[in-house]
C-alpha cells in the first residue's frame, strides 16, 4: 500500500496463519504516528491491541533506532565520520550501517573503511567491550553517488531495497572554488541519483538531506522553509553536460548571478530538486551553519580538516594570516560538529514518528542568545594560541581584521606579500625550494571566498529545531545535546588543541618547545618594534 493514513503500521513477521498454498497473512500492530511503506500487495490481519510507551528515564530515541537499517553517504568526510561514531555509541542497538564508500585516488572501499575505523574519533568505542560487535555493524558499499545507480552492485542493491530505514545524505562538494561542472555533478546530480535509489526502498521511514544554512546567499535572513530556486536544476544540469568546459566558463558568471560560489549555487538548486521528491519519500532538510570541531563528544575540540574558520585559526596561529577582510561585531554563526550530528539523528527519529507530511526543514544553527562575534572569537584564539603555541611558526601569531576591504588589502600586501616575497628570495639564496608566495596567493584566495560571508549579518531562524529538541525527554536532550558551546573560552580552546593534534598531527608533548620558539619570535618582533596588526 502507497497510501499514507494517520497512523503507521509495524510488522509482525509471524507465519502462525500461514499455510501451504495460502496467501500470506502479515499480522500488523497500529503504532500512531509512526510511517511505513509496503509495495507487497498481502492480505492484512490489524492488531489494535494498546501499545507500551516507553518511560522517560529510557531514550526513546536510541529505542526508536534499535534495529534500523541506516545508509549514510558521505560517511567519510568531517560530519560523516562523527555521525557514524554517534550511532554507535548512543543509539548501540541499531542493526546496520550502510556506508556508501567509493574509490578514492586507486584506494579500494573495502580499505577504506579500515583506515576509516583507525580514526582516533572511534578511541570512546574500542575502549568498549563489545567494541567488535559494534563494528561489526558497519557495511561497506561500494559506490559513487555521481554515477546512475550509485554504481552500486546489483546483489547491494537488492540490499538496500529491502532493507534500509533510514537515510542520511551528506556526500557533497565542499570546495567553494569548485567548477560548476565539478559542484553541480556531486551536490545536484549525486542527490538525484541518491533520491532515484531511495524510491525503491521498501521500508523507507526517513531521508534526510544535509544542505547549508549558506543556501540561499542573497537572503540575510533564513527561514526554515524552501525558497524558489534561481533556474530549474534539471534544465541546469542538461545544459551543464552538453556544454564543454570553455563555454560553461563563460556562461558560469551568468548563472551564479548573486551566488558568492558554485557551493552555495548548487546547494540552493539541490534543495528544490529534494523537495520534488515530497510526495514519495518522507523528507527533511538540515541546514547546519558554519561546521566547526566538536564541542563534547566523543573527543572535545575534534576536527580533521582546515576548513573555513579552522584554517583561519590555523593561519593566524602559524603568523601567515595577520589581516582579514570582516567585520568584527558580526556573528560568526558557528555551530559545533557533534551539536549538528545529533540535531540530524533528532531529525530522522522525527521524521520516523510523525504523520508524513509536506517537507520539513531544519536550519541547524546557535541559538540568537548563544553566539559569539567574529572579533571576540579572534581575542579569544590569540589568548589561547600564546599559550598553547603551533610547533612550526612563520612569524608571531596574531592579526586583526579590517572593516574596510581597501584597509585589508593594503595590510594585506605589507604582511602577507612582501614578506613572503622576501622570504622565498631567501630561500632560493640558500638553494631551497621556495614555497610561501605561492602560500599566500592560496590564503588570499581562500580568504576572498570567506570574506563574503563575514562581512555580512546572518539570521538564522531555527524555532522549528529548538521546539523539536525541547519536545524530547530529559534522557534525550541530555544525549542528543544541540546548539552552541555554554562557555567559548573553553570551546576555543579544546578547538585548537584539536586542530593542533588532529590536523597538523602536532604531538601534546611539543607544547614546552613551541613555546620556547614563540618566545624567540617575541623577541624578534619586540626588537623590531613590531606592534600588533
Amino acid at each position: 500500500m502507497h497510501e499514507r493514513n494517520d497512523v503507521a503500521l509495524m510488522i509482525d513477521r509471524t507465519s502462525e496463519n500461514e499455510s501451504k498454498g495460502a496467501p500470506k497473512v502479515i499480522t500488523l500492530k497500529l503504532y500512531p504516528n509512526r510511517n511505513y511503506f509496503f509495495t507487497s500487495a498481502r492480505r492484512v490481519n490489524i492488531d489494535k491491541s494498546p501499545v507500551k510507551r516507553c518511560k522517560s528515564v529510557e531514550s526513546n530515541i536510541a529505542k526508536w533506532y534499535a534495529g534500523k537499517h541506516i545508509l549514510i553517504t558521505g560517511a567519510t568526510g568531517f560530519m560523516g565520520k562523527v555521525l557514524v561514531e554517534k550511532l554507535l555509541r548512543s543509539c548501540s542497538e541499531i542493526s546496520t550501517l550502510y556506508l556508501l564508500i567509493r574509490t578514492k585516488h586507486g584506494e579500494d572501499p573495502m580499505i577504506r573503511i579500515e583506515r576509516f575505523i583507525d580514526c582516533p574519533l572511534f578511541d570512546q568505542i574500542r575502549s568498549q567491550s563489545n567494541a567488535s560487535k559494534q563494528f561489526a555493524k558497519l557495511r561497506c558499499i561500494p559506490g559513487d553517488i555521481t554515477q546512475e545507480n550509485l554504481k552500486v552492485s546489483k546483489k547491494d542493491q537488492y540490499t538496500l531495497q529491502d532493507k534500509v530505514n533510514i537515510v542520511f545524505h551528506m556526500a557533497a562538494n565542499v570546495r567553494f572554488d569548485q567548477s560548476l561542472k565539478s559542484a553541480l555533478k556531486t551536490n545536484t546530480l549525486g542527490t538525484k541519483y541518491v533520491l532515484e535509489m531511495a524510491s525503491t526502498f521498501r521500508v523507507l521511514e526517513a531521508f534526510v538531506h544535509v544542505s547549508t544554512a549558506y543556501c540561499q546567499s542573497d537572503i540575510t535572513v533564513l527561514e526554515e522553509q524552501t525558497y524558489p530556486p534561481p533556474h530549474d536544476p534539471r534544465k541546469v544540469l542538461d545544459i551543464v553536460d552538453w556544454l564543454d568546459d570553455d563555454l560553461l566558463l563563460v556562461l558560469t558568471p551568468h548563472l551564479l548571478k548573486n551566488a558568492p560560489n558554485t557551493y552555495s549555487y548548487t546547494k540552493c538548486l539541490t534543495e528544490h530538486l529534494v523537495s520534488e521528491y515530497t510526495k514519495q519519500l518522507p523528507i527533511a532538510i538540515a541546514r547546519p551553519g558554519s561546521v566547526t570541531a566538536s564541542y563534547k563528544e566523543p573527543i572535545p575540540g575534534w576536527v580533521d580538516n582546515l576548513n573555513g574558520p579552522t584554517g583561519i585559526l590555523v593561519g593566524a596561529g602559524k603568523g601567515v594570516i595577520r589581516t582579514m577582510h570582516c567585520n568584527a561585531e558580526f556573528e560568526a554563526n558557528i555551530i559545533p560538529v557533534d551539536s549538528v550530528i545529533n540535531s540530524l539523528i533528532i531529525v530522522g527519529y522525527h521524521l520516523g514518528c510523525q504523520p508524513r507530511s509536506d517537507i520539513e526543514v531544519f536550519n541547524i544553527t546557535s541559538d540568537k542568545d548563544n553566539q559569539i562575534t567574529w572579533g571576540d572569537a579572534l581575542e579569544i584564539g590569540k589568548k589561547h594560541i600564546q599559550e598553547y603555541p603551533f610547533s612550526t611558526c612563520l612569524w608571531y601569531p596574531g592579526g586583526s581584521i579590517k572593516n574596510s576591504y581597501f584597509v585589508h588589502e593594503i595590510y594585506a600586501f605589507f604582511l602577507h606579500l612582501l614578506p613572503a616575497y622576501f622570504i622565498d628570495f631567501l630561500l632560493i639564496l640558500a638553494k631551497e625550494k621556495p614555497f610561501l608566495v605561492k602560500t599566500q596567493k592560496r590564503i588570499k584566495k581562500g580568504l576572498s571566498v570567506l570574506q563574503y560571508y563575514t562581512t555580512k549579518r546572518w539570521y538564522f531562524h531555527n524555532d522549528k529545531l529548538i521546539t523539536l529538541v525541547k519536545s524530547l525527554n530529559k534522557k534525550d536532550q541530555e544525549i542528543f545535546y544541540c546548539g552552541g558551546p555554554k562557555d567559548y573560552d573553553k570551546y576555543i580552546l579544546h578547538y585548537i588543541l584539536g586542530a593542533r593534534k588532529y590536523c597538523l598531527n602536532e604531538d601534546p608533548n611539543t607544547i614546552p618547545h613551541a613555546k620556547r620558539n614563540l618566545k624567540s619570535f617575541g623577541y624578534v618582533k619586540a626588537n623590531c618594534n613590531g606592534k600588533e596588526m
